[in-house]
């Protein structure tokens, strides 16, 4: 799949690893987008492509439910993209539309990733849109220069990988746990310097989404590129978007995405399985992904670390958390809850909270947020009930934005405390100065809110 990809977008080999690359979209926001639209101003130079280039404010957005009255809520740098998209000509999803929201929400919503495109932004997490079988991935400031003012990259062909993910999910473990069950098993750097295929029964039977978070967290297992073959799901879900195909050309389209996968017997550089059915809710106990354990196990001790320099990272990861060797994470008790990020922030995941959420308070002392991914899932989401769920149950309910994932507009944790977080990163000050990350799936983060504590979410019942 990846070679199909690929191959089809090379305009020029340099040599024998390193090609020039089209892309077909570039996406901006607001925190990298300005200044690489000075650089490329600064240097005289025009778009290549406008049409092919979106810019989505989500970084340093506030999220508060009163932005629309706080000078916009977009800052400083809002205003630079503002001027740039007009200048060159680049359409800007402006923070009071209906299309504003986390761009690797955003993007897939409209139907602006789709199967087999090449798609940039200068956001780590970009291979996000791999769950719909675009090759899709995180560029920096360069880079993003580069793009608008060529639509290409000069790239080195990186190696294959392929994981299998077989059998069936039981109630109340997901796509999360999954992703965070693979890096604890392999590593943050598992899949390094690989193109990530990301198939198996289990994968198969997940919805997009799901597939979006498998591919998010890939970069967390070190993958440069992930994806999962198109299929009759994902054509389902793209299907009417406002971007996507319509018509014989919906048609033609269908037909070359299902030629988009690996054909038997072709070569991957590594390949290995995860059994997914015994899987119990899975929580990070350190300060990185791969510090991760059942949500029912035990913190493990340094002395049983692979090697030297994982032991020193274990015992530097205890010290700042606060643990000690094994003891229990359930139980723990927590003052902070987020329930979003790019990550898990899509209707799916709200709704897989709100059915442990439903009927019951967030215990006291807990501040509990949650920050839908986009307008859309809002609306949605405030459609069906769910925001009322939260809402009634003491949850706070905000715009959408990247908000406490990365600590922005003051939508932090504060230092010594703990939160249980749906989004992707808990390094050492992520969530804010001293704070305390566990990231966790959408139920075990609502579990948290309503224990108080890290809790196993199948406590509350799930189907």
């Amino acid at each position: 799949m990846f070679t199909k990809i690929w191959e089809a977008h090379v305009v020029e080999s340099l040599d024998a690893a390193t090609e020039l690359v089209r892309i077909d979209r570039h996406f901006l926001h607001d925190l990298s987008g300005p200044f690489s639209m000075k650089a490329l101003d600064d240097q005289g130079l025009a778009c290549r492509s406008p049409e092919q280039t979106f810019a989505i404010p989500d970084h340093g957005v506030s999220t508060a439910p009163d932005r629309a009255s706080a000078a916009g809520g977009g800052g400083p740098l809002l205003d630079v993209l503002r001027h740039y998209c007009a200048k060159f000509g680049i359409a800007l999803f402006e923070l009071s539309g209906e299309d504003q929201g986390i761009v690797h929400v955003t993007v897939p919503e409209l139907g602006l990733a789709l199967p087999g495109l090449t798609i940039v932004c200068g956001d780590s997490h970009t291979s996000t849109q791999g769950g719909l079988g675009a090759l899709a991935w995180g560029v920096g400031n360069t880079e993003i220069t580069q793009v608008l003012a060529t639509q290409a990259l000069i790239l080195d062909r990186p190696r294959t990988m392929r994981v299998r993910l077989e059998g069936t999910l039981a109630p109340g473990v997901s796509a999360k746990d999954v992703a965070l069950a693979l890096i604890a098993r392999d590593g943050t750097d598992g899949a390094a310097g690989h193109a990530l295929e990301l198939a198996g029964s289990a994968v198969r039977a997940m919805s997009v989404e799901g597939r979006m978070t498998l591919c998010n967290l890939a970069l967390e297992f070190g993958a440069r590129f992930a994806f999962v073959a198109p299929d009759q799901s994902t054509f389902a879900f793209l299907r009417g978007r406002r971007y996507a195909p319509t018509g014989s050309a919906w048609e033609e389209a269908e037909r070359a995405w299902r030629d988009l996968v690996s054909d038997d017997g072709a070569p991957f550089d590594r390949e290995s399985t995860l059994a997914v059915s015994d899987l119990a809710p899975q929580v990070t106990w350190g300060t990185s992904p791969a510090h991760t354990i059942p949500i029912d196990g035990v913190v493990p001790d340094p002395n049983s670390a692979p090697t030297s320099e994982a032991a020193a990272a274990w015992r530097e990861a205890l010290a700042y958390m606060d643990l000690s060797a094994g003891s229990p994470l359930a139980g723990l008790p927590v003052q902070h809850v987020f329930l979003g990020s790019c990550t898990n922030s899509r209707l799916e995941d709200l709704a897989e909270a709100a059915g442990i959420v439903s009927g019951r308070r967030v215990a006291a002392g807990v501040r509990a947020w949650v920050v839908p991914g986009s307008q859309r899932v809002k609306k949605e989401a405030e459609a069906a009930g769910l925001a009322q769920v939260f809402i009634d149950a003491g949850f706070e309910w905000r715009e959408p934005g990247c908000s406490m994932c990365i600590a922005m507009n003051g939508d932090s944790v504060p230092a010594g405390e703990r939160c249980v977080s749906t989004s992707n990163r808990n390094f050492m000050g992520r969530q804010g100065p001293g704070s305390r990350t566990h990231l966790a799936s959408p139920a075990s983060a609502a579990a948290a809110a309503i224990a108080g504590c890290i809790t196993d979410p199948r406590r509350f019942g799930t189907d």
